[in-house]
């Protein structure tokens, strides 16, 4: 322990997070909502800490140092509400007129606040604590991880979010082991305010639902969208050649919702989800182009909320200028912590005076795993013998293999549990992809969702080129890039891609990523010929994505699931197991 290098990145924002990377490596992450159960739960991520630690064996004693993303964050009760949100132009002129010493004087007040409960938790000195700027993490996520960090080359990398330490969007060059910016945006242009300000106007909420309003873009007919357009649209702007955004007129985008919500009154929800997504693609794309012609470098390394959209991802993919294409998976805030993390332990290395080389970055199961007899105590704690039909099988992916080959959905928890905002097959919900008949039982009876969002698929890595349009054959793992479908691969992918344009948001599975959920697909194509299953997070809507075998068994019970596979655990209700027999 003492000869490696260990580092604790703590994000203590909305969505809270830490991780602990070990000699570059990261070997343990996990968001606070995960075992909070409180969805992005925001503040000190106090059981996330204790949590990676635990996993990775660290003492807090053992930590080289403690890396601490973003200089500037509010405390956690202003996450809990959105009345700031109504702010317009009278606001914007009082804010822009007010005391800019006090708000100085508040930062770095609320800092030492935050760096005293880190030293108060874990009993270290305030020295060994790093404090990292908001998307100086982000371009380090996106960077550090990326397939081509230790290559000689440069690489493009691009951070876009809401606002963070006062800046919206970077552009920097990644090259020798660290990122140096050439631009940045302030927040007062950001896009990403703007589209969350819509999330917020359409009901759903902001910093969670913007994925929903994604979803539902491609609905709005292009005459209605355009009126919504036409209101939108002014707010910010990418001059020709420029790496920066600007606010397109006096209103700064924090301050824009009371205009959003008066010229659109009577707009339609579909209109308006359409013309934000427009806006968000044309600008992105713009700022992506100028990028590429101002560095000449084509090799796109991104991080930030904004690369969640992944629509946005496969219009940039589809860019001539964009030869390659890196998203850093589950890239809004709660990545803070890892890129935070990172850029300390290369700044470290750098110090040695060693050249900075990272491990391969290719894994996010860093979450906690449990043993089959912690499993085997959860359901005897719950009493589920006694109510519901538990059995104890060898090759229990065999016989989710089968039950999904008869149109049954399986939940799953199994293995370390992902990292980040989408399930990749150790905590997820499973369906035969061509069940199109079974999505409106998995929206109503288990995932309680919106009708309009799509699910994504799980495709067998051997088996993408069947199925999906990927010309650059960039990897695609984490379901953060979405591709067009070929014709066999909407035929049996349909319950599983978006039912309007027909694009999948898939994961790629490769048989070392997750050797278990691996082996359950090829044995699912083995009886179906299917290279692939529908994936969905493994929870309620609104509620974090289970972690525990307790988080799993109250989520069975409280929804319209009927089969669970915990472990080597199959568990089925009264009545469902008869499907077994057939």
């Amino acid at each position: 322990m003492n000869d490696s290098v260990s580092v604790l990145g703590i994000h203590d924002g909305h969505s809270a997070s830490a991780c602990l990377l070990r000699d570059g490596c990261i070997v343990a992450a996990v968001s606070e909502e995960r075992l909070s159960r409180r969805k992005n739960d925001p503040g000190y991520p106090r059981r996330a800490v204790e949590e990676v630690l635990r996993i990775a064996a660290c003492r807090p004693m053992d930590l080289t140092a403690i890396a601490l993303g973003t200089r500037f964050m509010h405390h956690r009760e202003f996450f809990l509400g959105w009345d700031w949100y109504r702010k317009g132009y009278d606001d914007q002129l009082r804010d822009a007129n007010g005391a800019g010493d006090r708000r100085r004087y508040f930062a770095e007040e609320r800092l030492g606040e935050r760096r005293s409960t880190i030293v108060d938790h874990l009993g270290v000195p305030d020295a060994r604590i790093t404090v990292v700027e908001h998307h100086d993490a982000h371009a380090a996520t996106a960077y550090y991880a990326c397939p081509w960090v230790n290559d000689a080359g440069p690489v493009l990398v691009l951070t876009l979010d809401g606002s963070g330490d006062g800046v919206c969007a970077t552009v920097g060059i990644g090259e020798g082991g660290r990122v140096r910016r050439i631009a940045e945006t302030r927040s007062a242009a950001s896009i990403g305010k703007v589209y969350s300000r819509v999330t917020f106007l359409l009901g759903m909420k902001p910093w969670e639902d913007e994925y929903k309003v994604m979803g539902l873009a491609p609905y709005a007919d292009e005459t209605g969208a355009g009126r919504s357009y036409r209101v939108i649209r002014p707010l910010v702007e990418v001059d020709r050649g420029a790496l920066t955004f600007r606010p397109g007129t006096q209103l700064w985008t924090n301050y824009c919702y009371p205009y959003l919500r008066s010229q659109l009154e009577g707009h339609r929800f579909d209109w308006i989800a359409g013309a934000a997504q427009r806006v968000l693609e044309e600008l992105v794309l713009a700022w992506v182009r100028n990028a590429v012609a101002h560095t000449g470098i084509k090799r796109v390394a991104c991080a930030g909320g904004v690369f969640m959209n992944v629509k946005v991802n496969m219009l940039m993919l589809d860019l001539p200028e964009v030869a390659q294409l890196f998203v850093f998976p589950s890239c809004g805030d709660e990545s803070i912590c890892i890129g935070a993390a990172y850029r300390v332990y290369a700044d470290y290395i750098r110090r040695t005076g060693r050249a900075v080389t990272m491990p391969v970055f290719d894994s996010v199961y860093l979450g906690p795993e449990f043993s089959q007899a912690a499993i085997r105590a959860a359901i005897d704690a719950e009493g589920l013998a006694a109510k519901y039909r538990v059995r104890l099988i060898s090759n229990v992916n065999e016989a989710v293999a089968q039950l999904l080959a008869r149109g049954e959905i399986v939940a799953r928890c199994d293995g370390r549990m992902e990292w980040g905002a989408r399930a990749l097959g150790n905590r997820s919900i499973l369906l035969d992809p061509r069940r199109l008949e079974r999505v409106r039982d998995l929206n109503r009876a288990i995932k309680h969702r919106d009708f309009w969002m799509p699910f994504a698929p799980t495709v067998l890595a051997e088996r993408q080129r069947e199925y999906l349009l990927n010309g650059k054959g960039v990897a695609a793992p984490y379901m953060i890039l979405a591709f067009r479908t070929t014709p066999e691969g909407y035929d049996v992918l349909r319950a599983a891609i978006h039912p309007y344009d027909l694009t999948a948001r898939p994961q790629v599975l490769e048989p070392d990523a997750s050797p278990g959920y691996y082996d359950l697909v090829k044995q699912f194509e083995a009886l179906t010929g299917v290279g692939a299953v529908l994936n969905t997070s493994f929870n309620l809507h609104g509620e974090p994505i289970v972690c525990s075998p307790q988080d799993a068994i109250r989520t069975f019970e409280r929804s319209g699931l009927e089969f669970l596979a915990l472990g080597n655990f199959l568990i089925s209700k009264r009545g469902a197991d008869e499907a077994l027999a057939r």
